[in-house]
């Protein structure tokens, strides 16, 4: 497999002979502004600008939009991406909101989806906050759900995304069932205001490596995005001190790493 880092949790993965496009936030830099109630509110978003060109990122089979907040599926990649690409998306709800925008052929993904030759995609559960935000019926709305994919193949190695997601039982249980070799998590512990974390941080790719001791951890959603608090250099650092540096890849924006 080849797998892109875009920007944020924007991704190109090339696996098993088809080419997706996963979460696309697409808009120049300080388009819009940042997500209030959160971290750094008063910055712009996105924070940097896209490392290629958009028109380098269309030429794909189909787009995964894990959830539709404006960093995994902003109004940039709505007018970018033509109308009758495949989308797939997490739930019923999410497929209409894309079909509304005038999307043409959109898909709910299933709990297992089963492609030609061989590929299956698998839909994950997680949580985008603590219980506590959840309880709050505003945040809980707000942040709502947020799918993770494990993609497999008889000839590739098995890859889980785990998505907008804090440590819960879910994501453990993914680990666990699916045993993958490579983990993409987004670890740029994004911070909200009144409930903390909403994504993963630094801990959380110590602990996943020791449910996986054979794995490889991608460090995803950095420094693009104003309530992402974890920075490349601050992950490196905990790496090195944890003695696991060489299990967790902090690609740059731009950069593309072959498994």
């Amino acid at each position: 497999m080849k797998l892109t880092q875009i920007r944020n949790a924007t991704l190109v993965l090339e696996y098993a002979g088809k080419k997706f496009l996963i979460d696309p936030m697409l808009a120049e830099k300080e388009a819009w502004d940042g997500f209030a109630g959160n971290a750094r509110s008063h910055l712009r978003n996105p924070m940097v600008a896209l490392p290629v060109a958009i028109e380098e990122l269309l030429a794909v089979d189909a787009v995964i939009i894990t959830h539709t907040h404006t960093d995994h599926w902003d109004e940039a990649a709505q007018q970018s991406i033509p109308k009758d690409m495949p989308i797939y998306t997490q739930n019923e709800s999410d497929a209409a909101l894309v079909r509304s925008q005038g999307f043409q052929h959109v898909r709910v993904l299933d709990g297992e989806n089963r492609f030609v030759d061989g590929l299956v995609i698998f839909k994950t559960d997680g949580q985008h906050g603590s219980n506590e935000l959840y309880a709050d019926p505003l945040w809980g709305d707000l942040l709502g759900d947020a799918c993770g994919l494990v993609f497999t193949h008889p000839d590739e190695k098995t890859l889980y995304i785990a998505g907008d997601t804090v440590w819960v039982k879910p994501y453990a249980r993914s680990l666990q069932r699916f045993q993958p070799d490579i983990v993409v998590l987004n670890t740029g512990y994004a911070i909200n205001d009144t409930y903390g974390p909403i994504i993963m941080g630094k801990e959380d790719t110590r602990r996943t490596l020791q449910m996986l001791p054979a794995a490889i951890v991608v460090a995803s959603h950095m420094e693009s995005i104003n309530h992402c608090l974890l920075t490349r250099a601050e992950l490196r650092a905990y790496s090195l001190e944890q003695g696991i540096e060489d299990r967790v890849i902090i690609p740059e924006d731009g950069e593309s790493m072959i498994f």
